[in-house]
């Protein structure tokens, strides 16, 4: 069997570049002998060590360790720090997303669609109440609805189908693609934003609370509007220089929960901190969100603020959201219902691959196509 030629530093870099080298290392049992150079690996072992890695096999033959960024603006803050290094997780999630979104802008040019007026309508100059109140008004969303709801699943379902039918493509997954075993962690990062005149994209990290989620969106959906495509990870209370992400922030937190709606409940509350949860399921966003409105609107001080905000971290972070459920329900959901339907209806027509609709879809069996187009409402 031909052997092939690896330079130790690039197989090293992939071993850190994974997360999980002791897992590499037991699955690999001769990787320390090509690491030193004793014993070349065969393109075999390679490709599979490639595929254990999560790294492009074609790195592994660079005479030098690539240097990996973001594709896009990297708006992430630990502690009041940029994040340096991004996990494999996050980057193939962002270019798994970036070709959806390459074919969804073909196929919107080739259908007619109209480009989206409201990509970059905003800027950062525009106050924070008037940005949530022009985002309101495209979506259709208000309080009203949220009141209809009667769960956090409910209202966040009827707030992605909100920002679909505005245009927007919105994948909520808690794993990279459809591969159950790689899991994105929200201690990472929460969502990210591409924007685009005709494919606009939100994607939102499923893993983590459908309260917490809710916010996300409406962040995310901030940056569309400002037109500028960012990861983010948004935290409530650490201090940033990153003026969108303050911005972003306070225009998500009016869109949820405004002021002056929040005020008219709070005009019927006796102790207003003991009324968190009640807050909480009204406006259908966490308690940490309620938490920072409560402080915005001057009703509570900071020093009540982060003892506040320090008990309800402690107690959600015990919390576990649920899984499973239906997988056609699951998968729409993952890669954007009217990406999927657009995928679809291209199949169908003869305009795109079985093959290729496939691999967008996460589907394996004609069968499951079938079914998930039938679903989706869409057929042939």
């Amino acid at each position: 069997m031909a052997k092939v030629t690896i330079k130790p530093d690039v197989l090293q870099w992939a071993l850190v570049r994974s997360g999980d080298s002791a897992a590499l290392e037991q699955k690999f049992p001769k990787l320390s002998d090509w690491l030193a150079g004793r014993v070349r690996p065969s393109l075999k072992q390679v490709e599979k060590f490639a595929r254990a890695a999560r790294v492009p096999v074609g790195f592994l033959f660079l005479n030098a360790p690539p240097e990996e960024h973001l594709p896009i603006a990297d708006l992430r803050t630990f502690e009041g720090h940029g994040v340096q290094q991004p996990s494999p997780d996050l980057l193939d999630t962002i270019y798994l997303c970036q070709r959806r979104q390459a074919w969804y802008r073909e196929y919107a040019e080739e259908t007619g669609e109209e480009p989206r007026e409201f990509i970059r309508s905003l800027t950062l100059r525009m106050p924070p109440e008037k940005a949530a109140a022009q985002i309101g008004k495209v979506l259709s969303f208000d309080i009203a609805d949220r009141k209809t709801c009667a769960t956090w699943s409910d209202a966040l379902r009827l707030f992605v189908e909100k920002a679909e039918n505005s245009g927007v493509l919105v994948m909520v997954s808690g794993v990279v693609g459809s591969n159950n075993t790689r899991k994105l962690d929200p201690r990472e990062f929460r969502g990210f934003a591409l924007a685009d005149q005709l494919a606009p994209l939100v994607f939102i990290n499923g893993a983590d609370t459908k309260a917490a989620q809710m916010f996300t969106l409406a962040h995310e959906l901030a940056h569309l509007w400002l037109g500028e495509s960012a990861v983010s990870n948004i935290s409530l209370t650490a201090s940033t220089d990153q003026n969108i992400e303050v911005w972003c922030n306070r225009v998500a937190a009016e869109l949820l929960v405004p002021l002056a709606d929040l005020n008219r409940e709070l005009a019927r509350a006796r102790q207003i901190l003991s009324e968190l949860p009640e807050l909480a399921r009204s406006f259908k966003v966490s308690t940490l969100v309620i938490l920072r409105r409560l402080q915005d609107a001057g009703r509570i001080n900071q020093q009540q603020f982060q003892a506040s905000y320090n008990a309800e971290v402690a107690r959600l972070v015990g919390l576990r959201r649920s899984g499973g459920g239906d997988f056609y329900l699951t998968q729409s959901a993952r890669i954007s219902r009217r990406f999927a339907r657009a995928v679809v209806t291209s199949t169908l027509e003869g305009q795109t691959l079985y093959r290729d609709a496939f691999q967008m879809l996460g589907i394996k069996r004609e069968h499951t196509f079938q079914e998930f187009g039938a679903m989706l409402e869409v057929s042939g």
